[in-house]
């Protein structure tokens, strides 16, 4: 019976998209309670962390981070983000609304934004928790009380620093130092919002958590943060979702994502990103991994004009292993730089990086990914696919990889294809009698099916149905 309504929920969200062309660029009215000034400044700075009422070694992170941000070059080596200007970027918007325990005392415009993208929904019918983060601010959280009792956080990461923050403090951008880049920099003086999970040794959390990042203020920033702890032989699946409206001025993501799994442990972190085509999307993911554990990444990446995204995985004990798999669609006026890291720093370690990407309309896909093995990584096992399928004759598709081995005793592959929809393919199936569109749509998403496979139910139709609305040319 739960199966049948969770199809009936994946069939009502397919005809949603159908009704709304672009479920997703729907605009709200520009309300907020408090916002800081275009720019980046010690003055802003300061004024966030003072809005927030933090502790002085904070402030001091975020000085020191804003520091660094002046002292680092723009990277060169990637997509033009010449246009974007730090100067014209609010930094930090707060909703007119604080953080909310239940979906009735979240401001209707806020609330009407989440049920439309089907959060509460979701939460009803296939999650553990849930998080909402509204421009600057989480909105909306809560947690199934069986989690609370075995011992499971998960909150708001303001929330976090206030209640735990002896954890937060040992474990803030320790995997992401703002001397790492310059958006790592940026992210370090101006974070907020975001969410903190702690799941305790040998939990085994069964039903996935959510957060979804909304940035509705045009011209703005959203930098949250967010903290994953997985303990011994515990088990968690994180979902996290993101969206945003189209504007005509530049809208910037640089978020941080830190992730710490412990021995034996299994953290699944899967995402669907669709941010608006006006967004440069600057955010930075890394995780480290304990004897025997397991990181799990599964993305897919839509939306934003310009992406520089490659999610690393550490490692560090032996016998780790992750599994990258994800996929990435670059219409018209898109550059999507993505890609993944994996450094072996133990024996025995293993990684498999599947990556997949689609181009159309003179759109850009490149992945950059990097596979280091170190001298310790005796017995280490890597493997490396990128296919790329370009829909027509102006678009590009480009594969930069780095490999490098620093042990004999490894095994190591690496494999890349580039190609386009099979003519006969298509003709094949129109035989069959699908029209043009529905036959190469077909093929399309058996292309991307590793993906969808490693996606919950909800979250495969939604990414299959952003496929078609990139197929028929309906996200702009």
């Amino acid at each position: 019976m739960a199966e049948e309504k969770r199809f009936a929920k994946a069939r009502e969200k397919v005809e949603a998209f159908s009704d709304f062309g672009n479920v997703y660029n729907f605009k709200k009215d520009f309300n907020y309670s408090y916002k800081t000034q275009a720019g980046l400044t010690e003055k802003i700075v300061r004024e966030i962390s003072a809005q927030k009422d933090e502790p002085d070694w904070m402030l001091q992170k975020r000085l020191q981070s804003l520091e660094l941000f002046y002292k680092i070059d723009y990277p060169e080596w990637g997509p033009d983000i010449s246009e974007l200007e730090m100067d014209n970027i609010v930094t930090y918007v707060r909703p007119n609304s604080d953080m909310k325990a239940r979906w009735e005392d979240v401001p209707e415009d806020i609330r009407d934004t989440f049920d439309r993208l089907g959060i509460p929904e979701a939460e009803k019918t296939s999650l553990a928790g849930v998080g909402a983060q509204y421009d600057s601010e989480v909105v909306y959280h809560s947690i199934q009380e069986e989690l609370v009792r075995q011992g499971v956080i998960y909150t708001d990461f303001d929330a976090a620093l206030r209640e735990y923050e002896d954890i937060v403090r040992k474990h803030f951008m320790k995997l992401i130092p703002p001397t790492d880049h310059k958006f790592a920099a940026l992210h370090g003086a101006v974070w907020s919002g975001g969410s903190f999970v702690y799941v305790p040794e040998g939990v085994n959390v069964e039903i996935p958590l959510q957060s979804y990042f909304r940035l509705n203020a045009p011209g703005a920033g959203q930098f949250e943060h967010t903290l994953i702890i997985v303990e011994k032989g515990a088990k968690v699946h994180f979902i996290e979702g993101c969206s945003a409206p189209k504007y005509n001025v530049a809208n910037l993501h640089a978020g941080a994502v830190e992730l710490f799994i412990g021995d034996d442990a299994t953290l699944t972190y899967s995402t669907i990103e669709n941010w608006s085509k006006n967004m440069y999307n600057m955010n930075t993911k890394r995780s480290i991994v304990g004897k025997n554990g397991t990181m799990n990444w599964v993305t897919g990446s839509f939306g934003s004009h310009t992406s520089c995204l490659y999610p690393m995985t550490i490692l560090q004990g032996e016998g780790a292993h992750c599994e990258f798999t994800g996929v990435t669609f670059a219409g018209a006026g898109q550059f999507l730089d993505t890609g993944s890291k994996v450094v072996h720093n133990a024996p025995n370690t293993t990684s498999n990086i599947d990556s997949k990407s689609l181009s159309k309309g003179g759109g850009v896909c490149i992945y950059r990914g990097a596979v280091v093995i170190g001298e310790k990584a005796e017995g280490a096992k890597s493997n490396v696919s990128c296919e790329s399928l370009m829909l027509d004759e102006i678009s590009q598709s480009d594969t930069i990889p780095v490999i490098d081995v620093r042990n004999d005793n490894i095994d190591l592959g690496h494999e890349a294809k580039i190609g386009r929809i099979s003519d006969e393919a298509v003709y094949y199936l129109m035989s069959r009698g699908l029209s043009e569109d529905e036959a190469r749509a077909m093929l399309v998403r058996g292309f991307v099916e590793p993906v969808s496979k490693a996606l919950p139910l909800e979250y495969a139709v939604e990414m299959n149905n952003l496929i078609n609305l990139e197929l028929k040319g309906s996200l702009k």
